[in-house]
């Protein structure tokens, strides 16, 4: 999801003299250093960069151990070394000026949510080209508040929104259903695992626990982590007055290459404006790219 989020990040920001990245995702900004570098390299000068992540975002790897200052720290040290002015700013809970309701917040993510909602938390300034970059991320947000969610981040005015998740449908009301899905979606991640790590190795470790979680939450009766596809969140996108912005044929072939060089299985495939990531044919993870209509 990093190398098509990033290009449609870099078309949407062509010629744009500031940039606010709101990185609404999991992955501790492993995702930005590859952005970094290709903004270096634009004609005529990188864009002053800013980066906002939360201060607390769902458990699970990769589990760093590092705290967010500390990355934005060295973030910032790397982008220096490229000639790409950075700031990193950290938003907490208590940045924001109209906290939300405890009563009306099920699970930390959707507080999160409506922190973010908020201009001043996040600095807002006049003339940046904003993106929200969401990895992983919207699983974690109740069903039910998803389009709310949406609304929140519209309501921000970015001119790009990028959205990479599971491409598993989790959230039936129906326990059999979920369960049936469960089998259906979580065997891919084994199954990559056997090809790729040895059984006792701490990374393979760590991420076979952070499906048995996944796992728990699909089951449960009240879990917080519950993931839709890509077809489904294209549809809340659009009734939200998102359009798909799709993706060029050099972002899908960056992609294929990188997955002929460094992962026998992978594959990608093209549904739409949306990429999706399959093993073995079978579709595991989609990326898409929205701006406002």
């Amino acid at each position: 999801g990093f190398t098509a989020s990033n290009g449609a990040i870099l078309r949407a920001v062509a010629g744009r003299d500031a940039v606010h990245v709101v990185d609404l995702g999991v992955t501790r900004c492993m995702q930005w250093p590859t952005l970094i570098d290709a903004l270096s390299k634009r004609p005529g000068g990188p864009p002053a960069l800013r980066i906002t992540v939360p201060s607390v975002r769902p458990a699970g790897p990769p589990l760093l151990g590092v705290p967010d200052e500390e990355i934005g720290l060295r973030l910032a040290n790397f982008a220096k070394s490229k000639g790409v002015h950075l700031e990193f700013n950290v938003v907490n809970k208590s940045t924001a000026t109209s906290p939300p309701s405890p009563a009306k917040l099920q699970t930390l993510c959707q507080e999160l949510a409506c922190v973010l909602s908020d201009p001043s938390a996040l600095r807002l300034r006049d003339g940046e080209a904003l993106v929200v970059n969401c990895q992983s991320w919207l699983r974690h947000v109740a069903p039910g508040s998803r389009d709310g969610f949406v609304d929140a981040v519209r309501a921000l005015g970015p001119c790009l929104v990028t959205v990479t998740d599971e491409d598993a449908d989790l959230d039936s009301p129906s326990l059999a259903t979920r369960i049936a899905g469960c089998f259906n979606f979580h065997w891919i991640l084994f199954d990559a695992l056997d090809t790729s790590a040895p059984r006792d190795s701490p990374r393979r470790l760590e991420h076979e626990a952070a499906v048995g979680q996944k796992i728990e939450s699909v089951v449960g009766a009240d879990g917080t982590e519950r993931s839709e596809s890509g077809a489904r969140l294209a549809e809340r996108m659009r009734r939200k007055g998102f359009a798909g912005v799709g993706f060029g044929e050099d972002e899908v072939a960056e992609v294929r290459h990188l997955l002929s060089e460094h992962a026998t299985g992978w594959g990608v495939k093209r549904e739409e404006d949306m990429l999706v990531l399959t093993w073995k044919g079978h579709a595991a993870v989609f990326t898409t790219a929205w701006a406002p209509n």
